[in-house]
């Protein structure tokens, strides 16, 4: 049952949770129902308070608001200071209606039938529990989102009856990440960058667009080993780099995952192939017992089918309404956060970039965008994007090791890979999809252009073979411009001074302009 809102609901403080706010303030919202039932979830990344001024102050992670906008202290009045103010956090939701039961919502609804929180209320209890308050269909009040849609990113939905809600949520209660509307999406959204690459490469001849697709299916395939350390075989990258280019031309399934799986590992001799039956972690083992040192922990392998069914459906379902990058970075990094696999995760996770862009049409028809070159440029941000969300996670695993060094995960961690805030994933890939579209494309194209002039040139005063020109280029762009001496006294030892000194002309004036 539900306490006393006067024992429940804690007063003015500047601590919160070992955490100082910036001025004297009350918990409100989220914050306030996280600390009054003691809920174990990852903290929001915005925290509200209402302070003591009429003055909104925001920092450190907190936005404290003005005295008047001071909820009731009831699990109601922060229930909609939440959902007015917040936006919906479906981790903190669903643990605060496992803490509260049936009763406190059924009173909540009861109390105010018609109302637009406590109807949204009443949509997100049965929504995310499974469970049917004992309650006739709602008759009254004007049907309202599920979700503000200037809030957070939604899709068309569809409208429940017996709440007179839209379920406008995108994804399923197995699998539904957030994103909220930022300033920094905003901007990325305006520049039309679908539109902009398409615009590109209209004017660029199709046989040299051949040629730069090639070399940024190859260098996406490169980057994405490189990203995870590696540095497999030719044949390894080139088999990937293919796969990448088949992206979004099969439906995203268990079959296609195992599939991807066995073209990322090659040799599957120390791998078990397959969707994981133990626990998995990120991480060390300590030098001395060999124990994990986990710095992120995968989802229990009993939550796995229903967090893949829930990708499968978010893929199948709401990644077709979302805009192509915030579908791409909320499928991509859901499923290396949950890491179904033993090994191979992380460059399944850069493919479904791929698949959701391929499928929506962002990228140009047979034009792959070298997103993980832009990752791999960025390395240390796009660690700090995962990391950030883990170092939140990791405090609220309850785990031990098992006599293999592995983890143990003893306590129900699924819904945190089922809801989490996906706004920081989506900025970021958002930057990196801006940069190759502005940059890697067109500075390839601008590459092989002058490297055919440069080809030209050369032909025209010598018949030299397409392997003897490469070698050329090859050697003055190691020399910046000049031939070292070793190379005229070696592979070039027949061209003549006036010859040499010509290509390095040429080279200057077509690479170095």
């Amino acid at each position: 049952m539900d306490k006393s809102p006067k024992t429940h609901f804690s007063g003015p403080s500047t601590i919160y949770r070992d955490n100082r706010l910036p001025v004297k303030a009350t918990a409100a919202g989220y914050s306030a129902l996280i600390d009054a039932y003691g809920l174990a979830v990852p903290l929001p990344r915005t925290l509200y308070a209402t302070g003591e001024r009429h003055r909104i102050v925001e920092q450190d992670g907190w936005r404290i608001l003005t005295p008047r906008h001071a909820p009731e202290p009831s699990l109601a009045g922060h229930l909609g200071f939440a959902l007015k103010y917040e936006g919906v956090d479906l981790a903190v939701l669903k643990r605060l209606f496992l803490a509260t039961g049936p009763a406190p919502i059924l009173a909540l609804v009861q109390a105010s039938p018609t109302g637009i929180y406590s109807r949204r209320t009443w949509f997100l209890y049965e929504w995310l529990t499974g469970l049917t308050l004992d309650l006739a269909d709602a008759t009254g009040g004007r049907y309202v989102p599920v979700i503000d849609p200037k809030k957070q990113y939604t899709v068309a939905g569809e409208n429940s009856r017996r709440h007179r809600v839209k379920n406008n949520l995108p994804g399923t209660p197995e699998f539904c990440p957030l994103v909220f509307c930022t300033k920094a999406l905003d901007h990325f959204m305006a520049l039309s960058l679908r539109q902009r690459a398409r615009t590109f490469i209209a004017d660029v001849p199709r046989d040299l667009l051949a040629r730069t697709a090639a070399f940024l299916l190859l260098k996406d395939s490169k980057s994405s080993y490189a990203i995870e350390g590696e540095r497999p075989p030719q044949d390894r990258i080139q088999r990937w780099g293919r796969a990448i280019g088949e992206a979004g031309r099969r439906p995203f399934d268990l079959a296609e995952m195992l599939r991807l799986q066995r073209l990322v590992i090659g040799d599957a001799r120390f791998v078990r192939l397959g969707i994981r039956l133990e626990g998995g972690f990120i991480g060390e083992h300590d030098r001395q017992n060999h124990q994990p040192l986990p710095d992120h922990i995968c989802a229990r392998p009993e939550d796995l089918p229903s967090l893949i069914a829930g990708m499968i459906a978010f893929d199948q379902g709401a990644a077709k309404e979302l805009d192509p990058v915030i579908a791409a970075a909320i499928l991509a990094f859901g499923f290396v956060y949950s890491h179904p696999f033993e090994d191979g995760n992380g460059r399944i996770h850069r493919y479904l970039i791929h698949h959701v862009l391929a499928q929506r049409g962002f990228n140009p028809p047979g034009v792959v965008f070298p997103v993980s070159s832009a990752i791999l440029e960025r390395l240390n941000d796009y660690r700090q994007v995962l990391e950030e969300y883990a170092r939140r996670l990791l405090p609220l695993i309850e785990w031990a090791p098992t006599p293999r060094s592995n983890v143990q995960v003893l306590n129900d961690t699924g819904d945190f890979y089922r809801f989490f805030d996906a706004t920081p994933h989506a900025e970021f890939l958002y930057d990196c999809v801006q940069k190759t579209i502005e940059e890697d494309l067109p500075q390839e194209t601008q590459f092989l252009r002058r490297h055919d002039q440069f080809r030209e040139s050369v032909q025209a005063l010598i018949d030299m073979p397409d392997r003897t020109t490469e070698l050329l280029l090859r050697f003055l762009r190691q020399g910046n411009g000049r031939l070292s001496g070793r190379a005229r006294q070696r592979e070039f030892a027949a061209l003549t001074d006036k010859e040499a000194e010509y290509f390095e002309k040429i080279y200057a004036d077509i690479f170095q302009e």
